[in-house]
């Protein structure tokens, strides 16, 4: 009497496939989920820095930075040193129009890099 104890071409083939579907469920759940991260820690980053500008303008007459390389220049540094944003780009600001209102902007370019698009990041931004 014979036995076969292996698997049939089709049971391998079978499997793979379904280990291939449960991977690419996996991966397209955890690439969401990166994105979403990234977003919340630019808005946590902005925040951060909108905070940094404030007192700075409180400590200097109501004068806000011209940039924001001030924060880490001067007398007294806000920041230690500013970071990009979480996809290595760095944040850019711009400073208030009128001296009477605190009317400043900090943004992130996202994802693409590219500012001035629908994918920029700021404190008021959705989430995606």
């Amino acid at each position: 009497m014979k036995t076969n104890s292996g698997f049939t071409l089709i049971e391998l083939i079978l499997v793979t496939v379904i280990i291939g579907i449960l991977a690419g469920m996996v991966v397209a759940n955890y690439s969401g989920r990166i994105r979403e991260t990234q977003i919340r820690a630019a808005k946590g980053d902005i925040s951060t820095l909108s905070t940094q500008v404030d007192l700075y303008a409180l400590d200097n007459n109501d004068s806000y930075p011209k940039t924001l390389e001030d924060l880490i220049t001067g007398k007294r540094r806000y920041v230690r040193e500013l970071q990009p944003d979480p996809w290595g780009n760095p944040y850019y600001y711009a400073p208030p129009t009128d001296i009477l209102k605190a009317d400043y902007k900090i943004y992130s370019a996202g994802p693409d890099g590219v500012p001035g698009n629908e994918d920029d990041v700021t404190s008021t931004s959705p989430m995606p």
